[in-house]
């Protein structure tokens, strides 16, 4: 589901650094207790263990994975989503699952009030198989509404380069172990590889990197109903009781399009629904149509129990 076209995107705040495995975790661990925990940088600096600018990304990144959301009084609190996953006792508290990672990648990649604006337009828009930086700059310029202010190209260039080294392992010299050169965890799921060199101008050479298609270890059918659910509740057809296959594999938001699942890999997937939700959501196909059926009273917290403990379901 597109953004309302009012959305306010995100173009900076990560301060260049990529999302770090110790950050979500910590962010809503602190927030139980300091709820005014990013007032105050200094302390916050103390509570997270890192410098001023990297308590501002970790806040960002927590923000943009919806695990955290602005609270009465001017502070922040875990959302349901962050509690249940990474609270006291939540499903995946140290980010130990794969499951985990893709749900973050999603909530990355589908923010309904804040769109980060190069996951919006590098998973939804880039239509070709390969890319490199230097066409991808004028790309994402294009991608600019009429209402937004002009950026900077470092601004453009930053935020490329955080979105490829979300999902692209970094190396730093030989035998350096340093802060900088931590991977964020999303390095896990495989999204992006890269492919090879391209020619820039006529003495310079740059990456070329590619999208993986086809079926992700981790997307079990479980993990894809809760985003099925979460597109559904965000869209403009949340008064519906279904959506069509299309709504579901290849459109702009979609679970097969920011998981990049083709759909043969989408297809399996769906006819396991209602067994793997109780019937809550299932998968009809006729001659005429094929759609996904949704049916009573869903919460997150069935949702996210269907993927984390579905024998207890």
């Amino acid at each position: 589901m597109p953004p309302a076209a009012t959305a306010q995107r995100r173009f900076t705040g990560h301060e260049t650094f990529v999302c770090r495995y110790a950050w979500l975790p910590k962010v809503v661990r602190e927030l139980e207790s300091t709820p005014l925990l990013f007032k105050n940088e200094d302390e916050a600096m103390v509570k997270l263990g890192v410098g001023k600018n990297m308590v501002r990304s970790a806040k960002f990144w927590a923000e943009c994975t919806g695990v955290i959301e602005d609270v009465e009084g001017g502070g922040h609190g875990a959302t349901e989503f962050g509690r249940l996953i990474l609270g006291h006792d939540g499903y995946d508290e140290f980010l130990q699952r794969i499951e985990t990672l893709w749900l973050l990648h999603w909530k990355l990649a589908t923010n309904p009030k804040r769109p980060l604006f190069h996951w919006e337009q590098m998973l939804n828009h880039w239509q070709r198989a390969e890319f490199c930086e230097s066409e991808v700059l004028p790309f994402l310029v294009r991608g600019l509404r009429t209402d937004e202010t002009v950026k900077s190209e470092r601004t453009f260039a930053d935020g490329f380069r955080v979105f490829v080294n979300s999902y692209l392992p970094t190396r730093g010299r030989k035998g350096e172990i340093a802060e900088d050169n931590l991977d964020c965890p999303l390095v896990e799921l495989g999204l992006l590889q890269k492919v090879g060199e391209r020619l820039k101008d006529a003495q310079t050479r740059e990456p070329l990197y590619g999208f993986v298609m086809g079926p992700k270890p981790g997307i079990s059918t479980e993990l894809l109903a809760y985003c099925i659910w979460d597109y559904w509740r965000n869209s403009p057809f949340k008064d519906q009781d279904s959506l069509g296959f299309r709504f579901v594999s290849s459109a702009e938001g979609s679970p097969g399009q920011i998981f990049k699942l083709p759909e043969l890999a989408v297809r399996p997937l769906l006819d396991g629904l209602a067994s793997s939700t109780e019937g809550a959501l299932s998968f009809v196909e006729s001659s005429s149509m094929q759609q996904v059926v949704i049916q009573g009273d869903l919460t997150e917290e069935d949702l996210l129990k269907f993927i984390y403990a579905p024998a207890e379901s």
